[in-house]
């Protein structure tokens, strides 16, 4: 089944396969890069210092993380896969509870970074089925087309969590955007870190 997508240029024969990676490729991919830092968060070897800095790193992650896969992943779900409707709503929710026990953290020893990170663990565990379900219906270059759509929506997503804020197109992929825009400004700022890699800026890993 192919998700509805804008038409892909003329080709030979119907084995074309357009550059990029697939969404569901860099679903997983990022799904356990989420993981690996949900674990660093009750790591005893971190000052308190370097759990800040990972907190800030996976608020952020997290943030850009859902952006992307609620304007792109999850729609291509409910159109490819209609009887999984209610699954996605679920999903929906999850995402609505993670994004608001995000901002409500106030530091590297608040008490709910457990339940964050709970919260991501489950997030995982239910978009994985989806994702591995879409593979099954859906053609590679769909997959592909959609993935090179998840990586501009991610360069372009917050920061920051904005849990009040439409998570369906049309409307994610117009207010997402401009709230990005705002939270890169505080992070250059305040000078905050927002990618795992900025984690080893410092020790030359």
């Amino acid at each position: 089944m192919s998700v509805p997508l804008p038409p892909l240029p003329p080709a030979a024969d119907d084995a074309y396969r357009p550059g990029g990676h697939s969404v569901a490729d860099l679903a997983d991919t990022e799904h356990r890069q989420l993981l690996g830092l949900a674990g660093q968060v009750d790591d005893p070897e971190l000052d308190g210092e370097g759990r800040r800095e990972v907190v800030e790193v996976l608020t952020a992650a997290v943030s850009r993380h859902l952006s992307a896969e609620e304007q792109y992943l999850l729609p291509a779900v409910r159109a490819a896969l209609p009887e999984a409707a209610d699954r996605v709503e679920a999903v929906l929710a999850g995402d609505a509870a993670l994004l608001t026990v995000l901002k409500a953290v106030t530091g590297p020893q608040d008490g709910t970074l457990a339940e964050v990170a709970e919260r991501v663990r489950h997030h995982v565990d239910e978009v994985r089925v989806l994702t591995a379900r879409l593979r099954e219906v859906t053609s590679d270059a769909d997959l592909i087309r959609l993935g090179n759509r998840w990586e501009i929506a991610e360069e372009a997503a917050p920061t920051r969590p904005h849990p009040g804020t439409p998570a369906s197109p049309p409307w994610n992929r117009v207010v997402e955007p401009a709230l990005g825009v705002v939270d890169k400004v505080r992070d250059a700022v305040t000078g905050r870190r927002t990618y795992p890699a900025d984690l080893h800026r410092d020790s030359g890993e």
